[in-house]
Formats: structure tokens, sequence, C-alpha cells
């Protein structure tokens, strides 16, 4: 078994509490066939004598005939057969070979990060998880049906159609943003894909802002299932932001960007009448949009189901108000994971406005200068191996007190040496085990980075002031017991309990 596997089964010893044990509360997840609890429990369904993944793609079978098991081997032994579709051999952390479908989506996430073309990239990703590139590409077939190249000319023909249909770069651009080497190729890919060249799908370009010339941005939508308060996204992200890194108005957010070689600035405004986000970016991100539009659509939490959330927190008194008032709640995720570590680590007991102050002068100290037409945008977000050559005394002066900043400069050497990842899908119980390791974080810290950079749904910071004091100033232990009939869900029970109660 690799390292990887080991420190998994290390993790999921020590923080076995995180698992979805209750039947109910198994069943609300497996009706919304959300990823992010695959791995998490199988469903045994009494009238088929089959277990299955809770992403399976068969119908949501009765509550009635359903029994739920925390592993696998619970589910043989309770006489279920392992489901022939959807394969609960493969289940993250169960597989062979550790975090079998995990690994696939973390492949797809690295696919848009730019770091996994034809060959190269796809030696990196099986390297650092103990593979061989055969076992890797075996793995892609397996849970997806498809080899990784054929997985990757998929994702960047659907990324060439978004870009073809809503914006007007030229199509030699596009060709290059989607991943293809050569105009050449990405016609000839093109045209056998959809039976169509290129050019038939284009159409104007979506209407640019007052005063930015579409020579020097782009538009395109990213769509999100109503409803969707983005008001109360806007209010949280405004109380939180990191001057001259973000900047939020009464109807949008911008903030500068950096991805790999590449830096540029966004701005993100709401467009109800599609159901859709509108991002404008910096042309200087077109070779990067893949990176882009994943991160944007992990911080704005687009991929939610809102009403089966809403009907299941609308189940508890305590938020049932705040769910018909909000039912469009989010949960504001992170674009970058380490900046959103850092701010955790300076939000621990004080206040959110006084640790927005500290982590502006943080980026004012660490963050490179960039251009922009907005004032407002002056700084990139500080990068973690820029901080890690820094001293305690270096990060301590800007405010931070010594503790903190020595935390800080541990992090960054985690995330600079590659050893800590906060990826939106990696497993919650592996990532929360990883930090907690970490001098300086604690529970609360681990979970609200859970909560937000790895987009975990049932993250809980017991621990968090506000929380147990609009509770009635329970303690942390009642907190977690009265979250629990909010599970698979209480990280959006959180936010109304912080924006509602």
């Amino acid at each position: 078994m690799s390292e990887n596997g080991q420190f998994l089964q290390t993790a999921r010893a020590s923080l076995a509490s995180m698992n979805l044990i209750d039947d109910d509360v198994a069943y609300n997840a497996l009706k919304s066939r959300d990823p992010r609890f695959d791995g998490v429990f199988f469903v045994g369904v009494t009238s088929t004598g089959i277990y299955c993944r809770p992403v399976c793609p068969v119908r949501v079978p009765k509550r009635e005939n359903c029994r739920f098991f925390t592993c696998a081997s619970a589910a043989e032994k309770a006489a279920f057969r392992p489901c022939l579709r959807c394969r609960p051999e493969l289940a993250p952390g169960h597989a062979p070979v550790d975090q079998a479908h995990r690994l696939a989506n973390l492949l797809m996430h690295r696919m848009d990060e730019g770091l996994a073309d034809d060959g190269a990239g796809l030696e990196e990703i099986a390297i650092e998880f103990g593979l061989s590139s055969r076992q890797l590409r075996r793995i892609v077939q397996q849970e997806l049906g498809v080899s990784p190249i054929e997985l990757i000319q998929t994702r960047r023909l659907l990324l060439a159609k978004l870009l073809l249909t809503d914006t007007s770069l030229p199509v030699i651009e596009i060709a290059f943003a989607s991943g293809f080497s050569s105009l050449r190729r990405f016609n000839d890919a093109f045209s056998r894909h959809y039976r169509m060249p290129p050019t038939r799908l284009r159409k104007e370009a979506a209407a640019y802002p007052d005063g930015i010339h579409a020579s020097d941005t782009s538009a395109l939508l990213l769509s999100y299932r109503p409803p969707y308060d983005w008001e109360g996204m806007l209010k949280f992200l405004s109380g939180r932001v990191i001057c001259g890194v973000e900047f939020v108005s009464a109807d949008t957010y911008a903030r500068t960007v950096r991805l790999g070689e590449h830096t540029g600035w966004i701005k993100v405004s709401n467009v109800a009448a599609k159901h859709a986000l509108l991002v404008e970016f910096t042309h200087s991100l077109t070779p990067v949009l893949p990176a882009l539009l994943g991160r944007l659509r992990h911080m704005f939490d687009l991929a939610a189901r809102p009403d089966l959330i809403a009907a299941h927190l609308a189940q508890d008194d305590r938020l049932k108000k705040s769910v018909i008032q909000n039912p469009g709640q989010r949960v504001p995720g992170a674009f970058d994971g380490f900046e959103m570590a850092v701010r955790a680590i300076l939000g621990q007991q004080i206040t959110v406005q006084a640790a927005t102050k500290i982590a502006s002068r943080y980026a004012e100290a660490f963050g490179e200068t960039i251009e922009t037409p907005f004032p407002e945008l002056t700084r990139l977000t500080p990068q973690a191996q820029i901080v890690a050559r820094a001293s305690v005394d270096d990060i301590a002066r800007h405010g931070i007190i010594r503790t903190r900043a020595a935390c800080i400069l541990t992090l960054a050497e985690a995330f600079r040496s590659g050893s800590l990842k906060l990826d939106p899908g990696a497993h919650p119980e592996t990532a929360v085990a990883q930090l907690v390791a970490l001098p300086g974080i604690g529970p609360w810290t681990a979970h609200y980075i859970a909560m937000r950079a790895l987009r975990w749904p049932d993250a809980f910071p017991k621990e968090d002031i506000a929380v147990r004091n609009k509770l009635g100033g329970v303690t942390s232990k009642r907190a977690e017991e009265l979250s629990q009939p909010w599970r698979p869900w209480r990280s959006y029970a959180v936010m109304h309990v912080w924006n509602g109660l």
C-alpha cells in the first residue's frame, strides 16, 4: 500500500465521527447523488439484494428498502452483492488502488488546472499517487468509461464550444485556450465530434460593460440551479474582502488572478433571468480558462442543489425562517486554497472585521503589485513559495501574533513542498487530519477550511463562538448534538445560523 493509502486509513480511523452513519442523513445525501459523499457510505437495497455507492446512476430506491453502511465489507457481511454499474470496490478509499473514483475526479481537476496534458502531466499525477501511468489509465477507464486522452479531448471540445458561442474570441485563440496544439487539430477534432466546423457555432459576443474594450476582455456565462442568493453571497464576501486583491460592489465581485504564469483580473455579476453568473475576464487569462472557470464554479457554489438542501434544513424550527427567507443560500468557497487557509488562521479568536484588516496588511506586504483598470485592485494574492521564504518576524511585524505567524510559515512550506493540497474534492477526513497535524491549526480552523476550500457540504466548526451563541450559548459538544438533524448539509446550516438566527 502507498503512503497515501496508509495515511488515509489512519485519518479514517481517527476521524470516524465525520462519517454519515444515520440512515435518514444518508438517504438525504443519496437523493442528491452528490459526488462529495462518494466513499463516505454505501446503500444496500433489500428489494434487489445489491449495495451501491451514493453516486450510482440507477433510480433512487424507496426509503424503506434502504440499509446504510459505512464500509463495503459491512454491506457484504449483511449478504448484499456489489452493484455491477457503480462498482463499490472502486469507491474513494475502498478501491484496491487507493481512492480510485476520487483520483479520477482529481485528475479532471488537474486537467482544469492545466497540469494534466497528454503525456507528462499524467505521468506526474501517477507518481504523486504512487501509481504507474498504466495503472492510472486503467483506473480512469474503469471509473469513467473512457481513456484519459479521450477525457481530455472531450473537456477541451466542451470548453471550445462554450467559447465559440459565448465570446468573440478569434477561433485560433479558442483553439489554443482549449488546449489544442494547432488550429488544424482543433478543426479536425471539432468537425469529427460535432459534425460541423467551429465557425457554424459563432455568434455575437455578450455585451461588454461600459468603459471596457472588447479587445481587452471577454465574458461568458456559468449556469446555476435557481434560486441563488447573490445578495447574500456578496454580503459574506464583502465582510471578508482582502483589500487590493478583492473588491465587492453593490452587485459585483472582482479580484486579481494568478494562475501559473498568467495574471489578470475577473469581474462576476449575476444574470438572474438566465440563472447564470456573468464572468468577465482579461484575455491574459485565456490560456488558463479551464482552471479559472473551475475555480469560480467552486467559489460561488454553482453545483449546489438548493431545492434539496432547503427542503431538508427547513424541517428544523431553528432554521426554518432563514431557509424560507433565503432559499438560495450558498456556501461561499475559495478561489485559492492557500489564500483561504491563511485567512482562516488570521481569523482565529478575533472578529471578522479585525481579521480582514490584518489579511489586507498581509497581502500588501507579500503580494506582488499588478495594474488593473480598478483602483481597488492592486495586488496579487501572496504565493506560498514567497511567504515560505519569510521569517516569523517578517510576518509578525504586520500585526500578526507570533504563534499565528509561525503557523502561516509552516502552512506555506507545506504548500510549497506539495505535501499539502487543498483541492476541491479532496477527501475531507484526510485533509482535516493533515491540517490539524500542523501546529497552530485546530478543529475549528480545519473544518472552516474544509467548508470553504474543500467544498465539503457537511463540515461543522462546532467550536465557532458565533454558532454556539446563536444556538443559545451552548458548548461545542452540545452544538455538535444540535447539528445532527442538519446532516449532510451542515455547511449550509452554518450559513443560515450565521446570517439568519
